[in-house]
């Protein structure tokens, strides 16, 4: 099943050779692996690489409850029958979809089992409750991403799985090209984005706060949205990018207040 070639291509500006990586990690059916803090683009890169290959994209979004059978399948009622539903991993497997398993390491151990077989040179999906093995389809991709530097120690995947990929590490862009990034998303003008992406990179360098996460470039984008469409800057920048990022009030002041100098 392809993509309907009318949707129109998501923006992604390139800054390396991951466009390149991924294409042949994909002809040479090799899992592919995005490493990187949140909002740095990771999801936007996948949705314009299925795009660029016209392939249909399934996501999920993995979290602590996450389990393979979420992915797998399973059996449901219908009526006076019990009948079996495909779940979004069999369907990709099944129809040859490019499947992103968006922060992998969130999901329960058993989902990483469930993809062991996928990852190596069967490309088969077990699925246990039917006694059944289903080979890959010729187009099928399974990438995933996680978080390295999130609850370090905590949700890490293992070296045996990290092998399995192909990897690409995802960093916040330089300032010029995340400039660009926020006028191309929102139509703000250059001199405010300018500003913004500035605020961004002077919070994430303020590592004595401590925050679990920093400024991405999607907080960025939030607020040259909202500036575009009329709220005050300083009001913006509060609410779309400070506010999300801690409830500590002493800190939260603190951010406010070199906000406030710099827009």
């Amino acid at each position: 099943m392809l993509v309907d070639t009318l949707i129109p291509t998501p923006y992604y500006h390139t800054v390396g050779k991951e466009v390149e990586v991924f294409e042949h990690s994909y002809k040479n059916k090799i899992p592919f692996l995005l490493k990187g803090p949140t909002g740095t683009g990771k999801s936007r890169f996948v949705e314009y690489m299925a795009h660029q290959l016209d392939k249909k994209l399934i996501t999920i979004s993995c979290h602590e409850e996450t389990s393979s059978t979420d992915l797998i399948g399973r059996f449901i009622i219908k009526g006076a029958e019990t009948v079996w539903l495909d779940g979004p991993l069999t369907t990709a497997v099944k129809e040859g979809a490019i499947i992103y398993l968006d922060e992998v390491a969130e999901a329960r151990p058993d989902v990483i089992v469930a993809i062991h077989s996928l990852t190596d040179h069967r490309r088969v999906l077990f699925i246990d409750k039917l006694g059944e093995t289903i080979k890959a389809h010729d187009d099928f991709m399974l990438v995933a991403s996680f978080n390295p530097g999130y609850q370090r120690g905590f949700k890490e995947l293992k070296p045996s799985t990290r092998q399995r990929f192909i990897a690409v590490s995802f960093d916040y862009p330089e300032p010029k090209i995340e400039t660009k990034i926020l006028v191309s998303e929102t139509n703000i003008d250059n001199d405010t984005a300018k500003k913004l992406v500035a605020i961004g990179n002077k919070i994430r360098n303020l590592t004595e706060l401590g925050l679990t996460e920093t400024v991405s470039t999607r907080l960025l984008v939030d607020a040259a949205k909202i500036i575009h469409s009329g709220l005050p800057k300083r009001l913006a920048v509060h609410v779309a990018v400070v506010e999300p990022l801690t409830d500590d009030l002493q800190t939260l002041e603190a951010l406010k207040d070199l906000c406030n100098l710099m827009i």
